[in-house]
């Protein structure tokens, strides 16, 4: 593939994919794991959500032969939603960081719950829940449109970037008063 048309078919490759920013492909996203299945790095069959219709779709894409989902990846299930019992949620927060699309809402010391029609279903919520209070179920059937998760990913990550530059502005702002003060008599 020339350098000029991997952009094009990593875009194609991603537009197949079901957007749920997982990572159990072993990438950070699925534009990633779409980057490096264009650059020959990755297998087609990496992707749990998308599971097999995912992989034919690859394949015929990318004119390679259908493989079976890699279990190392994970097990291909219907779609699903994370549920938050609020009963044992301590508000601990902890959740709200790895949400790829920012679809649990809640603040430190509050219940939080899941905007059902936002998740992903990516499971990415549950390890860091210290009481356990997380579980997956079924996905009501307009969840988890691909292209809307793809906008609420790009979303989340440009607000991510935001902050990040806001806090590198902030520090930058407290070392030139303390320049400033350490240089004053």
């Amino acid at each position: 593939m020339s350098a000029e048309t991997a952009p094009d078919m990593t875009a194609r490759i991603d537009a197949l994919l079901p957007q749920t920013q997982c990572t159990r492909c072993g990438y950070s996203g699925c534009k990633p794991y779409a980057a490096a299945i264009a650059g020959g790095e990755a297998e087609i069959n990496q992707c749990p959500p998308g599971g097999k219709a995912t992989i034919e779709a690859l394949a015929q894409l990318l004119e390679r032969p259908v493989l079976a989902l890699n279990p190392v990846n994970g097990v291909e299930t219907p779609p699903r939603v994370a549920w938050i019992d609020e009963a044992r949620c301590i508000g601990c927060a902890r959740c709200l960081a790895p949400c790829p699309v920012d679809a649990i809402v809640g603040a430190q010391k509050y219940m939080h719950t899941v905007l059902v029609d936002r998740c992903t279903g990516c499971e990415l919520c549950l390890p860091p829940c210290p009481v356990d209070c997380i579980e997956m179920r079924a996905a009501p059937d307009a969840v988890n449109a691909p292209a809307l998760n793809r906008q609420r990913y790009a979303a989340h990550t440009s607000r991510l970037l935001h902050q990040a530059a806001e806090r590198q502005q902030q520090l930058a702002e407290k070392k030139a008063i303390a320049t400033r003060r350490s240089g004053e008599p």
